[in-house]
């Protein structure tokens, strides 16, 4: 998933890609997620997004400005 532009997420994304996740894993399947602002990579990790298996995070990007 390309988090490219996307500016606010709260926990109820997290918790949709987590239900997500656990779906794709079930059927052997990954996701990754790419493009997160930092502060969007930031709460990926407070809620341990990033610590399920099947799920890839890459680097946060910088914010312009």
């Amino acid at each position: 998933m390309d988090f490219t532009g996307l500016a606010f997420a709260d926990a109820s994304l997290m918790v949709d890609l987590m239900m997500v996740a656990q779906r794709l894993r079930k059927v052997g399947r990954s996701m990754r997620l790419c493009g997160a602002a930092p502060q969007i990579h930031t709460l990926i990790q407070l809620v341990g997004l990033h610590r399920l298996s099947g799920v890839v995070v890459e680097a946060a990007v910088p914010v312009a400005g």
